[in-house]
């Protein structure tokens, strides 16, 4: 290592980057934080469920496919955050590699898509506590704890590393417990999920779960693992940060999988009765029920209230981070700018950009939540589509050439998620009752980004991809 390397690493490592955000995280820490953003527990109780009840016992193929398509996009992920390991997120790879155009349109996509994320999860709480205090309003049970979790992410990161950390290790054992009843009380053995997966049809009668079927319900698995790649966001707070990132959205993604598809094996092997497991509205409930008894599904069900409240604190810190990162860039207006952009004089932390983020989705949430996911669904989709193109651009043009990570296999893992995620695409564009209006919602978003790019940024000298780096020089 050369004496120069060797002091950009050492500075890298100990000081705050510019601006104030404290370089106080160690890969571990950063780890618990995107591992609470993705939230494997709330995962397993609100998108499994719906998998299982579209492919049957197919829903384990359709997650082992899911793993595939994610283990390439956080190979694409990897790559770009380790070049730019930056808070602006996909914002800033984006806009980096593609050109600033496509780098609003991004920030864009990507702000909306997190504040109504908060809101929808946010609404969960109530569902979950609804078990000890019955008739709670999920609007204002989701206000409130937008407003707690809000108020934890304008501490200090390291302080939020640890309450994450601690929460995140609730909803881990929460899953132990899912899982550890399934494989204690096998029912049918694995190969059936294979060989022969199986759903209900109209009448309640088993039937094959079609090929077809399996690969559509794959397009709402991505979604469940979906996350990783929030590890960018703290890039400027990571230490040695070129060098930790992308291993970090690797094992995000890795235990993201282990912590999904095992309780999800474990439900569908170890349910005494495969057609009650099928039939029922809430399925994971139905089999805690059947084989834990109430008292557990009591416990347990206020451990995914705990989880969900620890997804809202971790994708808040994300949604503050990609604001904070758009304020530096001097994207809004002049005072707009310097409120988010501020950092906050003890806590190291962009404290406004976390206010304005917490009453944005706290409004969202009086908003109807099929309203909600429409806005929101497909937008994933196409921020994916993006960064697959980055990195085929930041190869070619060198934008990446500063990483120290790069994809094993390179273009394939790349190639494979793009043509994956044309086909998801292509799926909700058949499907007019959720897919077709979520798509034109994500391209009147990216409309609305585009004009405003055009009239107000597309000229302006004064707006630029700012980081650390340049802003300390």
């Amino acid at each position: 290592m050369s004496t120069n390397e060797a002091t950009t690493r050492a500075v890298d490592k100990a000081a705050p980057t510019a601006k104030g955000l404290d370089r106080a995280l160690n890969a571990l820490g950063t780890l618990m934080i995107v591992l609470s953003a993705v939230t494997p527990a709330s995962s397993v109780f609100i998108i499994v469920p719906g998998v299982i009840a579209l492919a049957g016992t197919g829903s384990f193929l359709s997650f082992v496919i899911a793993a595939v398509i994610g283990l390439f996009m956080a190979f694409v992920y990897a790559e770009l955050s380790s070049a730019y390991p930056m808070a602006g997120g996909e914002y800033t790879m984006i806009g980096r590699t593609l050109g600033r155009f496509w780098g609003f349109v991004t920030l864009v996509l990507v702000f909306v898509s997190i504040v109504l994320i908060v809101a929808v999860i946010a609404l969960g709480v109530g569902t979950y506590l609804g078990v000890l205090i019955p008739n709670l309003s999920p609007q204002w049970v989701g206000v409130v704890t937008i407003a707690l979790a809000g108020t934890v992410a304008a501490m200090r990161i390291k302080l939020n590393a640890f309450v994450t950390g601690i929460f995140l290790g609730i909803e881990m054992l929460a899953l132990l417990i899912l899982t550890g009843l399934g494989f204690a009380h096998v029912e049918r053995p694995l190969s059936s999920l294979f060989t022969s997966p199986q759903l209900l049809d109209a009448t309640n009668t088993l039937v094959p779960a079609s090929a077809g079927i399996i690969l559509a319900a794959t397009a709402v698995s991505l979604f469940a693992y979906n996350g990783y790649g929030a590890a960018a966001y703290f890039g400027e707070e990571t230490q040695d940060a070129k060098r930790n990132i992308g291993k970090v959205v690797v094992w995000a993604l890795l235990i993201t999988v282990a912590a999904e598809l095992i309780p999800l094996t474990a439900v569908l092997l170890g349910a005494p009765d495969l057609a009650g497991l099928l039939a029922a509205p809430q399925k994971i409930e139905y089999f805690l029920e059947a084989r834990g008894g109430h008292a557990l599904t009591v416990l347990i069900s206020l451990a995914i209230a705990v989880a969900i409240f620890n997804a809202v604190i971790a994708i808040i810190l994300q949604a503050a981070r990609l604001l904070f990162s758009s304020g530096r860039d001097k994207t809004w207006f002049g005072p707009i700018n310097a409120a988010v952009a501020s950092v906050h004089g003890s806590y190291a932390s962009p404290w406004i950009a976390t206010i304005v983020v917490s009453v944005l989705a706290a409004v969202a949430c009086f908003i109807d939540i099929n309203l909600l996911l429409v806005v929101s669904g497909t937008s994933l989709v196409v921020i994916y589509a993006l960064l697959c193109l980055a990195v085929f651009a930041g190869r070619h043009n060198g934008t990446t050439a500063g990483g120290h990570y790069r994809m094993p296999l390179f273009p394939v893992p790349a190639i494979l998620a793009f043509v994956a995620l044309v086909y998801v695409a292509y799926q909700n564009l058949l499907d007019a009752a959720f897919g077709r209006p979520s798509l034109i919602a994500t391209l009147l978003i990216m409309l609305v980004a585009a004009i405003y790019y055009v009239l107000m940024l597309a000229r302006r000298t004064d707006w630029n991809l700012h980081g650390p780096d340049e802003l300390a020089g």
